[in-house]
């Protein structure tokens, strides 16, 4: 798309550090942010300005760093389950020294939560790990964010798949339906307000009702 391309343009250069890490990510099938989505968090973050943030799904590290980068002064919590992906972030975290900043933990977020809670509250919590547990995801630690907290969910649209789930592919239908619940779950949860954007993968914000 022309509109696409035309932002993509205007995306400022990242660090030839940061451009390597991508480059990783793509040729090893990391799922990272995309390009514009990352930056629509960044800019997000630079005028909320959360002093705590938690991520769930930290992959290889890849956007906690961005994150930190937007937010030098911030103190992230970052959970991964994949052992593999897990020592691949401590590793980038270190190369990028930014141990004060970004904590790494290794688990499954929904069995280590009192590990978590240690660190909370939180003012900014981003969902970005497996699809199909957003729902578990949200109910579990949104009680953790604070009141004028914002919670984040990446990749609400699916490549597309949730506004037309006839076109998804066999082996993802059920991800789809459970994306399609979690949507529907945040558009009519009585508690919050949430917006989903359509960039990146779509990114959906949600926040608590006054």
């Amino acid at each position: 798309m022309k509109q696409e391309e035309y932002l993509h343009s205007l995306l400022h250069p990242a660090s030839n550090d940061v451009r390597e890490l991508e480059k990783y990510a793509k040729e090893h099938n990391v799922p990272i942010m995309e390009p514009l989505g990352i930056e629509f968090l960044m800019q997000l973050l630079r005028v909320h300005r959360p002093n705590n943030i938690l991520e769930i799904g930290a992959a290889i590290g890849y956007s906690a760093l961005r994150m930190v980068e937007a937010l030098p002064e911030s103190q992230i919590v970052t959970v991964e389950r994949d052992e593999k992906r897990y020592e691949e972030a401590k590793q980038n975290i270190r190369f990028f020294g930014k141990e004060q900043q970004i904590h790494l933990l290794a688990g499954d977020a929904l069995h280590i939560k009192e590990q978590i809670e240690a660190y909370g509250p939180f003012d900014f919590l981003f969902i970005d790990a497996a699809k199909g547990k957003y729902e578990d995801f949200f109910r579990l630690y949104s009680p953790l964010v604070s009141e004028h907290g914002i919670i984040v969910s990446d990749n609400v649209l699916f490549k597309g798949y949730v506004a037309d789930p006839s076109k998804a592919p066999e082996r993802l239908e059920k991800m789809v339906s459970k994306i399609i619940k979690f949507n529907q779950l945040l558009n009519e949860h009585p508690d919050y307000n949430t917006t989903i954007v359509p960039i990146g993968d779509g990114v959906a914000i949600t926040t608590r009702k006054s």
